[in-house]
């Protein structure tokens, strides 16, 4: 018989001694935060051709008010030239806007409508 010249080596497992520069923390993504979305006013203008009735329809309809409240914005917009009817994020801003200018359009009413960043 003839004899194998192999040799059994036995290995420990790696410790991590103090000596040793290998960074051993678990890497983790930091959080991230999330930002509140800008808002935006949307503000009714004042024009001399625009019924006070369709104004207060357009607010009570497109800005869900009741009618004292659409009546007391109507009436600030008549004195001052113009009222913020609400605040809103740039999606449903910009859709009241475009909604009164629709509905203000299809009643032939010269009546405006704008945003501006809050």
């Amino acid at each position: 018989m003839s004899r194998n010249n192999f040799e059994i080596v036995t290995r420990r497992p790696f410790m991590a001694s103090e000596d040793d520069d290998r960074d051993t923390s678990v890497l983790t993504k930091p959080k991230m935060r999330t930002q509140r979305p800008s808002m935006y006013k949307v503000i009714i203008l004042n024009d001399d051709f625009t019924p006070m009735e369709f104004v207060v329809f357009v607010l009570e309809r497109i800005f869900n008010l009741t009618h004292e409240k659409a009546f007391e914005i109507m009436l600030t917009v008549h004195m001052k030239g113009a009222a913020v009817v609400g605040v809103y994020t740039f999606e449903i801003a910009e859709t009241k806007v475009s909604a009164v200018m629709d509905v203000a359009r299809q009643n032939e009413h010269p009546l405006k409508c704008r945003m501006e960043k809050d």
